[in-house]
């Protein structure tokens, strides 16, 4: 327990001192476009992608006090050991001595805890900063809804897999390889219907319409062979005014989306560049290592797991009474991101590695010009900050910099095409 709270202190204090390193840069450079972007970026622009960013660095420090308090009442406060008292002395000793219940009411009752006060922050991001910059489009009605719906869908698939490794854990002695596979399994088929179930359960998506994007987009798609099953668009205007395109799914599922708040703002040469960068991540298999390092951490996790559970002073150490599967999986699932949190820059310049040769691909399919402008009108659309500091990003930034990531498109030469 000391070296968990210790360590849950330093990275508090580690991530409080980054945030404040990223809000003084970014404060400190608000007043001028960097030169590199003078002629692409209004000056008004640039104040408000400086502005977006201090505000949501600035609620996001409150809240991350906030949840590193709830974090500490869960585990050295002895908040789920209370939680687990409760129910077994309350409800359990007269109803049921299933486990496998058990285990289902608790995550219920400790899910439900954690959501209501998870809530305060995304009402807030949603109907105070994203509305004040005018990014929301959410109404308080798709807001409950959406989440009605993400508690169900929770359910639906989330309680068979939790009361199926309770099962392992009570059944199986060498538990742990079968619950992987069977959980890695289940996650590439729920990758493979997510497209065609999941998501139109949030999201409206039709086919593109026929015009000069979509015939740029197939032609694009046909000369670097790449096997889809359909081009489409959704509905992201309903939510909110930012832009993205993405792959989903895997073979016969797999589809390539378009927000349509993309597609009202880039030019069909744009919209080739944004999608020849995406086209990279599949030409060089990208997305299939990403998979393999979840596996693999999946793994190991699903190994330390193993060990936890039948470790006693592991329950002890955390107020636990009666040793029993739901506990640990709950517990062991709260204590590991801080021992794992300084792997994040690991992970950060593995992406931006990709991204960067995603990026060198991109200006040879289609052209560097092309992408740069893209990427400026998304930088402005999103109100993306150009000037954040530097061990900031180079410890959270899944992608280059704005001003790293245009500098190197700048030095690629390219070829038109389109």
């Amino acid at each position: 327990m000391t070296l968990f709270l210790s360590l849950l202190i330093i990275v508090f204090l580690f991530k409080l001192w980054l945030s404040l390193r990223n809000t003084n840069c970014v404060e400190s450079n608000r007043a001028e476009v960097p030169k590199a972007f003078a002629e692409r970026f209004a000056v008004a622009d640039h104040h408000k992608a400086q502005d977006y960013s201090l505000a949501k660095l600035r609620s996001r420090r409150l809240f991350m006090g906030f949840e590193t308090l709830v974090l500490m009442f869960w585990t050295v406060g002895g908040g789920l050991a209370l939680l687990d008292e409760n129910i077994r002395t309350h409800l359990f000793a007269t109803v049921s001595s299933n486990e496998i219940l058990f285990g289902i009411y608790l995550a219920l009752c400790f899910s439900a805890v954690n959501f209501l006060l998870d809530l305060p922050e995304e009402i807030y991001t949603t109907f105070s900063i994203e509305k004040r910059f005018g990014f929301n489009r959410t109404t308080i009605k798709t807001f409950i809804s959406d989440h009605l719906k993400g508690i169900i869908l929770g359910m639906v698939i989330g309680l068979p897999l939790f009361s199926f490794l309770i099962w392992a854990m009570l059944k199986v002695p060498y538990w742990w390889p079968w619950a992987f596979a069977t959980l890695t399994l289940f996650q590439l088929f729920l990758m493979w219907i997510y497209p065609m179930l999941i998501a139109p359960l949030f999201n409206k998506f039709t086919p593109m319409p026929e015009g000069p994007t979509k015939e740029a987009v197939k032609k694009l798609l046909s000369e670097n062979h790449f096997p889809y099953q359909g081009l489409y668009v959704m509905d992201a205007s309903r939510r909110s005014t930012h832009g993205n395109a993405y792959f989903t799914g895997f073979g016969k599922s797999r589809r390539i989306v378009f927000y349509d708040t993309l597609l009202e703002s880039l030019t069909p040469s744009e919209v080739v560049a944004v999608l020849a960068h995406e086209i990279a991540h599949f030409k060089y298999k990208h997305i299939l290592k990403s998979l393999l390092i979840s596996i693999i951490s999946s793994a190991l996790g699903m190994w330390l797991l193993w060990k936890v559970s039948t470790w006693s002073a592991f329950y002890h150490s955390f107020h636990i009474t009666v040793e029993s599967p739901a506990v640990v999986i709950l517990l062991f699932s709260m204590i590991i991101p801080p021992f794992t949190f300084f792997l994040t820059p690991l992970f950060s310049w593995y992406s931006r590695k990709n991204e960067y040769e995603a990026d060198r691909f991109a200006a040879t399919a289609a052209r560097a010009e092309d992408l740069i402008s893209a990427l400026v009108k998304m930088y402005r659309d999103n109100a993306s900050t150009l000037t954040p500091d530097s061990l900031y990003a180079l410890f959270y930034y899944s992608h280059p910099t704005a001003m790293d990531r245009i500098a190197f498109l700048q030095s690629l030469s390219s070829r038109p095409k389109y």
